[in-house]
C-alpha cells in the first residue's frame, strides 16, 4: 500500500470515528435526537464549509504576501538575538570556570572546571555560528 493512500485511509477513519463520537455525545443528552441530517441541510453545510475554506485560503495568501518582506529581516534579527543570549550564557559559565580554575597551569583540574569549560565552548560555538548565519542572510 502506498504511503499517501495509508494516510488517506487513516484520515478517513479518524474523521468517521470523530463523527460517531460526536453523535454519541450529542445523543446522550437527547435520547430522541435525529442522528442523520436531511440531505438539504447536509448540502448547505457542505457549501458553507467550501465557502469558509476559500475565504480562509484567500486570507492566508494575502497575509503571507504582506509578511513575506519581513521574513528575511525577522529571521536575521532572531539569529542575532539568539547569538547574544548564547554569548551571555558563555560569559556566565566563563565566570564559573575562572572561579574553579586551579592555581597552576598544570595543576589538577577538577570536574567542575572541565564541565564549565566544555559548556563555555559549546555556547561560544553556538553564539558565533548564530552571528555568522545572520551575516550570511
Amino acid at each position: 500500500m502506498k504511503p499517501h493512500s495509508i494516510g488517506r485511509v487513516l484520515g478517513t477513519g479518524i474523521r468517521v470515528a470523530g463523527r460517531i463520537a460526536g453523535q454519541h455525545m450529542a445523543g446522550a443528552g437527547q435520547p430522541s435526537a435525529q442522528t442523520t441530517p436531511s440531505p438539504m441541510v447536509a448540502e448547505q453545510a457542505h457549501a458553507a464549509g467550501r465557502a469558509t475554506g476559500h475565504t480562509t485560503r484567500g486570507v492566508a495568501r494575502g497575509l503571507g504576501g504582506f509578511l513575506r518582506p519581513f521574513q528575511r529581516v525577522g529571521s536575521k534579527i532572531w539569529l542575532e538575538v539568539m547569538g547574544a543570549f548564547y554569548l551571555l550564557f558563555a560569559l556566565a559559565f566563563t565566570r564559573f570556570a575562572v572561579q574553579h580554575h586551579p592555581a597552576g597551569i598544570q595543576g589538577p583540574y577538577d570536574r567542575n572546571f572541565l564541565l564549565a569549560a566544555g559548556i563555555v565552548l559549546v555556547f561560544v560555538y553556538l553564539g558565533a555560528t548564530s552571528f555568522w548565519r545572520a551575516s550570511r542572510k
